[in-house]
């Protein structure tokens, strides 16, 4: 598609914030108003928009699917959304451990440990550490607290959280990710350690670590997104 517009800017809108060309509002791929929480947001659709060439290239609205996802799919049907992140909850990646007498397994504990207990402390609950694949149920009365937790999330944090939960296998991670203090390079330690654990003992070919790459943006997009969207 060639490039319609000659400008793109933000202007408020009646419920928060939206990116408009040549003052005209965008809407969702389902329709509707596309008015974001924060002018912050609101300037980085409007700087997707302002960074196309003559040329417009759909890989390049990253922050755009977001906020489409979280108005067209999140918001009218939260519950199922908050639902569909409780399993990443019940099999979370920093509570699935080797073997207690395995090199890996030291390797989980003076990683993960100290982020899974502060998790525990900061909302009062207690997860199930397992050795080995099998599964065991998490404690049902954190789930129910990690439950009250996503749902007091906004939409466009929902958003996030899906997108952060899928690539860390961990909710823990996600609600982590999406606190304004937190430190995007520990996290994704964390979420990767048993493949870099994998990498130094079998190396990397180019690809894999492309692939890395491009999931380690995602993750960083993710939470940018939540911040902006605060």
């Amino acid at each position: 598609m060639k490039r319609f517009y000659k400008q793109a800017g933000v202007e408020q809108a009646q419920d928060g914030w939206r990116a408009v060309l040549d003052g005209r509002g965008i809407r969702t791929a389902g329709g509707r108003a596309q008015i974001v929480p924060t002018r912050a947001l609101a300037q980085a659709l409007a700087g997707e928009w302002s960074s196309q060439g003559e040329t417009i290239d759909p890989a390049r609205f990253r922050y755009r699917d977001l906020v489409d996802f979280a108005i067209d799919a999140v918001a009218p049907s939260r519950e199922t959304v908050a639902a569909e992140l409780l399993p990443y909850a019940e099999t979370d990646t920093l509570c699935y451990r080797a073997d207690p007498d395995e090199a890996l397994h030291r390797r989980q504990v003076e990683v993960w440990e100290p982020l899974l207990s502060a998790f525990e402390e900061r909302l009062d609950v207690c997860f199930a550490r397992i050795s080995g694949i099998i599964h065991k149920p998490q404690p049902a009365e954190t789930l129910e607290r990690l439950r009250t937790e996503v749902g007091v999330k906004s939409d466009f944090e929902l958003a996030a959280l899906k997108m952060l939960s899928s690539l860390s296998a961990s909710l823990v991670i996600a609600l982590e990710a999406i606190r304004p203090d937190a430190d995007a390079e520990a996290l994704w330690k964390a979420a990767e350690l048993e493949a870099d654990w994998q990498v130094e003992l079998w190396g990397e070919d180019w690809e894999a670590a492309e692939r890395r790459g491009a999931r380690f943006e995602a993750f960083i997009l993710a939470m940018k997104f939540a911040q902006l969207s605060r």
